[in-house]
């Protein structure tokens, strides 16, 4: 398996390349060169395994010769044998078509984990592997940092820094990455959004010298290897519920479109996803999108759903890409429009090619909290505002398949108690945190306040990187 980047420049790379890379040089995303297909006999076949060996059966296409899928499945046992739950990613039946997909129960609450705790496990291998080191960059908008730090704490062979924006996480999201205690981890905390700090990731990766000196590498979405360590648990869902030989649909909350992409590629692999529904806050560049055309760039607005407080949602391009019919120049010229404009005039053949399979919605901070007590009072449910506005989005009318025997899945993404303030607003219940997590605001945090000025914030991972080293 190989991969090529999405704005064409940069040179073709294997899997092992592409883990470590994060970030083509030229600025594009990886994309698989062909696509792995299963046959609906395959898809057959993986019905019932559990959820550790389907996930490796479904990664190994994608990782090729260069891991050997014994290797790949003792990775996949040890990354998930720590979750909560022994399904791993749970359904939960909400009324007669709707289920929850519980992406919760890894060691941070977020469905983050899922691919992350995969993701600490193949860097360790490859690094070994090569005896090499690296020092991984990331920006979070509240889940990724910190499911990213448990992944990579401790790691001989990694130093890891997470931007987070300043002010605009919440107490629990921001503390389960500030309060780690491990030598090769630091925060920054940016005085600006989410999208200043994915910015400022990029203009490290963009910095050729810089980028050599500390061998970066992501755990952001922008890394391929995290989008294929998603695909397994809409497949594990689907086939719980009956594909091949039965249609599903999937509504997910969607910020930095990672999530979602990766149940775009488990259809590209076979999977016979009938509809994709995009929930989003007030935030609403992509629901805009589909809707009328419009990716216009709007500021960032805080909301009651923080990690989808985003307006540059960087695996659209890999999107992008695939509706143009894998034109790189085109994709590149579509994504330079997008930063010198500030919005994209997608072609009209590719936004309805886009329509065709997705639908999008928003909801507020009011219809967000309006959503947590009817499920709740309706359900017995308690939801975190994410996973809401996915419920939500689920019955908006016309967005779902019209066939009532299409079943529709949301993406729980986080646990209730991340976000108990909101929760508690609208139920009147705190959720609590689980019992591993019960003293989180009594450890002590470490973070330093920063500008988004990239030469500040280099400086800070350059003499991170160099004390450890």
């Amino acid at each position: 398996m190989r991969y090529l980047s999405t704005r064409g420049e940069a040179p073709p790379r294997d899997f092992e390349a592409v883990l470590l890379a994060g970030l083509a040089e030229d600025g594009g995303l990886f994309v698989p060169e062909t696509w792995p297909i299963l046959s609906a006999a395959e898809w057959r076949a993986l019905r019932g395994l559990p959820y550790a060996e389907l996930a490796a059966r479904l990664i190994h296409p994608f990782t090729g010769d260069q891991i050997a899928f014994a290797d790949l499945r003792a990775m996949t046992g040890a990354a998930y044998a720590g979750f909560g739950h022994p399904a791993v990613t749970p359904l939960v039946q909400l009324d007669s078509r709707t289920f929850a997909l519980e992406l919760f129960h890894g060691p941070t609450l977020a469905f983050k984990d899922v691919a992350l705790q995969l993701l600490g496990q193949l860097f360790e291998h490859v690094l070994a592997k090569r005896g090499e080191r690296i020092t991984i960059v990331g920006a979070t908008s509240g889940d990724t940092g910190s499911a990213a730090i448990e992944a990579c704490r401790d790691r001989d062979r990694i130093d890891i820094v997470i931007l987070h924006p300043h002010g605009r996480t919440s107490a629990v999201q921001r503390r389960q990455m500030t309060t780690v205690v491990a030598d090769n981890v630091a925060n920054i905390a940016v005085e600006g959004d989410f999208d200043a700090c994915q910015d400022l990731v990029k203009a490290m990766f963009n910095d050729a010298t810089f980028r050599r000196e500390m061998n970066l590498s992501a755990v952001n979405s922008i890394n391929w290897a995290r989008i294929a360590a998603q695909i397994p648990y809409y497949a594990a869902a689907a086939l719980a519920l009956g594909a091949p030989d039965r249609p599903v649909a999937f509504s997910v909350p969607t910020g930095n479109f990672g999530n979602v992409l990766a149940a775009w590629a488990a259809r590209r692999m076979g999977l016979p996803i009938e509809r994709l529904i995009i929930g989003a806050n007030r935030n609403d560049i992509l629901a805009r999108f589909l809707a009328a055309n419009d990716m216009t760039m709007r500021p960032v607005e805080p909301s009651l759903s923080p990690s989808m407080d985003i307006q540059v949602s960087s695996n659209f391009e890999r999107l992008l890409f695939e509706l143009l019919g894998r034109d790189a120049a085109a994709t590149a010229e579509q994504m330079r429009r997008f930063r010198a404009e500030g919005r994209m005039p997608v072609p009209d053949a590719a936004w309805r090619d886009a329509t065709a399979l997705f639908r999008g919605s928003t909801l507020d901070d009011a219809g967000t909290l309006a959503e947590i007590r009817r499920l709740w009072q309706g359900q017995a449910y308690l939801a975190d505002p994410h996973t809401a506005i996915g419920t939500a989005a689920a019955r908006v009318p016309g967005l779902a398949p019209e066939d009532p025997g299409v079943p529709v899945v949301v993406a729980a993404t986080a646990h209730p108690a991340k976000f108990p303030d909101a929760v508690e607003q609208a139920t009147g219940i705190r959720p609590p945190l689980p019992a591993r997590l019960g003293d989180l605001f009594g450890r002590e945090e470490r973070f330093a306040v920063m500008p988004a000025d990239l030469s500040q914030v280099e400086g800070f991972v350059r003499s991170h990187t160099w004390r450890n080293r």
